[in-house]
């Protein structure tokens, strides 16, 4: 035993979930809130509100951020309820690019700081943060296109940046506009809160891939044993190759997730099973990314 391990307090039962107990995988306090801690995050934050305003203003930053937050902070919640220990939600301001496709970030993140105790933890701490985004996404949405504004045919000239639809968009778009830009010749000038609800929900796709250590690797591990979680992993690596001929960033994306790996990392207990209601997370995590996807994110018409 080394010295490290010497100086580790014993696992004490957590006051939250006693049936989880603490595993102090590392020296040092747990959920640190100190001075720099909260620095940074506020720093972090009003750097990304910064950015997000300059590109879309207050209503675009407004609606992104809540979406962003909520998602992390759903993360970071569950980390604390299953006593597995995190940092504070870290947001990645971006600033304006020329001549890039600017949206004044890259998302949010929390660093887990521990290995997970088991698939009941790992289910609630992967599911937590995009089922909590893509509610907070849907009212963020719903306002937007009320105060967006439609128009038959193609209102514009010139080259046009689109949007590409998802499942919930469509729906969403029928029922609150009344009309289906599948089947009717119409232009949807998204209000910036609209824009930022459909951000949030692309955001909440992209996080819910089941590969590696996304959100979505982390919901299919805890569904499935290790081998089928990294044949389901290899598939949809597959087919984002083959997305990849449509919409390049898809290419991009997989090349990210090559890198970082798509094998997930084993839980401390590989045998403890799920409960019903960590399948039923599951479940609904897998419906949530079918309902967001976006097979051509963006083009120009």
């Amino acid at each position: 035993m080394d010295m490290e391990s010497q100086n580790r307090p014993e696992p004490e039962q957590d006051p939250i979930r006693p049936d989880y107990p603490a595993y102090p995988a590392f020296s040092g306090p747990r959920f640190p809130i100190t001075f720099k801690t909260v620095a940074i995050f506020l720093g972090l934050f009003s750097a990304t509100v910064f950015t997000t305003w300059t590109v879309g203003g207050p209503w675009y930053s407004l609606g992104l951020m809540l979406i962003l937050g909520t998602h992390e902070f759903g993360h970071y919640w569950a980390c604390r309820v299953n006593n597995v220990n995190s940092s504070l939600p870290n947001f990645i301001p971006v600033p304006v690019i020329p001549f890039f496709l600017n949206i004044g970030t890259m998302g949010a993140f929390i660093m887990i700081k521990e290995p997970i105790p088991n698939r009941k933890a790992l289910m609630e701490i992967g599911a937590s943060g995009p089922i909590a985004g893509f509610i907070a996404a849907i009212p963020v949405l719903v306002i937007g296109l009320l105060n967006s504004e439609v128009t038959l045919g193609n209102s514009s000239e010139g080259l046009n940046l689109f949007f590409g639809s998802s499942l919930i968009l469509w729906v969403m778009t029928e029922a609150v506009l009344g009309v289906n830009p599948m089947v009717t010749d119409v232009t949807i000038s998204l209000h910036p809160l609209a824009y930022a609800g459909w951000l949030g929900m692309f955001f909440t796709a992209l996080n819910l891939l089941p590969l590696g250590q996304l959100d979505g690797g982390h919901v299919v591990y805890s569904l499935f044993n290790r081998k089928r979680a990294l044949l389901v992993a290899r598939l949809f690596f597959a087919a984002l190759i083959v997305l990849g001929f449509d919409w390049a960033g898809w290419w991009v994306w997989a090349g990210l997730v090559f890198v970082l790996g798509l094998r997930h990392p084993p839980v401390l207990d590989e045998l403890t099973p799920l409960e019903p209601k960590h399948r039923i997370i599951g479940y609904a995590s897998i419906l949530i990314l079918i309902l967001t996807f976006v097979p051509v994110p963006f083009g120009v018409s």
